[in-house]
């Protein structure tokens, strides 16, 4: 059997440019998870945090700790069920800060990673990734689909029509036909993409702050990526190299955070 329970070998997040930290990770007992707190595009509610985005992701990040306790061992309960119970407390919090309101509560992309009996199942919500190294070596990419993607780029030359639009996307979240991202509704989890794999030695969680290191090809996709995220020292450096390339090209840096975890056998 490969129940179990997670520890982390690696835990880095770093503040990116024009906003607070809006990321954070963690783990209890036999789920993991990354969170990347959607930067406010929306009105804020003034939420008690350093950002509406930052609350959500810090109070997420309590509320996944509370449902995966709850799950129990390694095999009990499927990762939506996991992420479906936080997102229930959410909503029971949300309904105290912020009444009914929904459009402008915050969200957050998430991706998560759920000890089972035989292997691992990886949720994602959005943008945050997930590698998966199985016990036979080979390496597995899981993602769910850009937060922007469906916006378009023609209107790129036009920056208020782009802003018009992404407003409109926003409003438009967790909605039919739509994006879907943490937010108040248990139904999100649901409608995450879930990977369900074999026996897991060691996964990867990023936000994509974190993944932009592939695509700007600090390091060679995904196995790169793995490779760095192997050691504290190397996936510091590793953000180090993101950073500075970054400032080369003049582009606004995002949060990034990765957390790397290691299945321990009862």
């Amino acid at each position: 059997m490969a129940a179990g329970n997670w520890k982390h070998s690696v835990r880095i997040s770093t503040e990116g440019d024009g906003h607070v930290q809006e990321d954070t990770c963690g783990y209890a007992a036999a789920t993991g998870w990354v969170i990347d707190g959607a930067s406010a595009l929306l009105p804020q509610l003034g939420l008690p945090g350093p950002s509406d985005p930052a609350w959500y992701a810090r109070n997420l990040d309590l509320l996944l700790t509370e449902a995966a306790v709850a799950a129990g061992p390694a095999g009990g309960t499927p990762a939506p069920d996991v992420l479906a119970d936080a997102l229930t407390r959410m909503d029971r919090l949300a309904g105290t800060v912020a009444g009914e309101e929904r459009i402008r509560f915050p969200s957050a992309a998430l991706c998560l990673a759920q000890l089972t009996d035989d292997g691992v199942e990886i949720l994602a919500l959005a943008d945050c990734h997930a590698v998966v190294e199985l016990e036979d070596g080979s390496l597995v990419h899981v993602t769910h689909e850009p937060a922007d993607i469906r916006i378009g780029t023609e209107h790129s030359a036009d920056p208020v029509r782009e802003r018009e639009l992404r407003v409109l996307d926003r409003e438009l979240r967790n909605t039919p036909g739509r994006l879907w991202v943490a937010r108040r509704e248990a139904e999100a989890a649901y409608q995450a993409r879930t990977v369900r794999l074999g026996p897991a030695r060691r996964v990867v969680l990023a936000s994509d702050g974190a993944w932009r290191a592939v695509e700007l090809g600090v390091v060679n996709g995904p196995e790169g990526f793995f490779a760095a995220a192997g050691s504290a020292v190397a996936a510091q450096e590793l953000l180090l190299a993101l950073r500075t390339l970054q400032a080369e090209l003049g582009e606004d840096a995002d949060d990034a955070t990765l957390l790397t975890l290691e299945r321990i056998l009862p």
